[in-house]
């Protein structure tokens, strides 16, 4: 197990520096003179092929899981692994090749799709780490033999923090399109979401365990 995790940790932190060597040439293109909001126009031939790169990214990262795993809770811990680990780094690559960001308070857009997401590069971060924590989990609660089968409580806190968080990169998004300053970032409602993965992940180690 210790294997995999490293060797799913290994493509995760290279794939982050493909990742970040692509957003280091973008920014040459449209921010010469350094990243900053509002965001520039980009180009209609260049956004479908950063749409789809940025679906491709998740394709390749569920695929990970799915190769890593043997089971269905498994295979989503390695991917919540996976992805955990490829965020952080890719920020890090980030910071090494751009020195970007100057802190982690620094706005981001991460992600496209459906509309685009932004928000600090603190709040992916946490996320990542909650992501990485899940697995890590999961692929303990499997190893050891026992049954991991998270009760409605996990379920509805997880769905509920998923729904808040991503309330906070979306609220806005007509800012983004017309390429306004965002509205602060609410991180009052970023940190219930946080509370509630967190409740989600005792609440899952609870039920895993009986």
């Amino acid at each position: 197990m210790a294997r995999k995790i490293f060797l799913v940790s290994l493509f995760s932190i290279s794939f982050a520096f493909v990742e970040a060597a692509i957003v280091v040439y973008l920014r040459s293109i449209y921010y010469p003179e350094g990243f900053s909001f509002p965001l520039k126009l980009i180009s209609p031939s260049h956004l479908p092929v950063e749409l789809a790169r940025e679906l491709s990214t998740i394709v390749m990262l569920a695929a990970v899981g799915i190769l890593a795993g043997t089971t269905r809770w498994s295979r989503f811990a390695f991917f919540a692994i996976a992805f955990g680990v490829w965020d952080i780094f890719y920020y890090v690559w980030l910071k090494v090749t751009l020195d970007w960001p100057a802190s982690l308070f620094d706005w981001d857009v991460l992600f496209l799709i459906p509309v685009p997401w932004i928000g600090p590069v603190l709040a992916p971060v946490v996320i990542s780490f909650l992501l990485i924590a899940s697995g890590l989990m999961i692929l303990r609660r499997e190893s050891s033999g026992a049954v991991f089968k998270p009760g409605r409580l996990a379920w509805a806190l997880a769905i509920l923090g998923t729904a808040v968080i991503l309330f906070t990169f979306v609220w806005d998004f007509d800012a983004t399109l017309r390429f306004q300053m965002p509205q602060p970032y609410r991180y009052d409602i970023f940190s219930f979401g946080v509370v509630c993965y967190v409740g989600a992940l005792v609440a899952a180690g609870k039920s895993a365990g009986r």
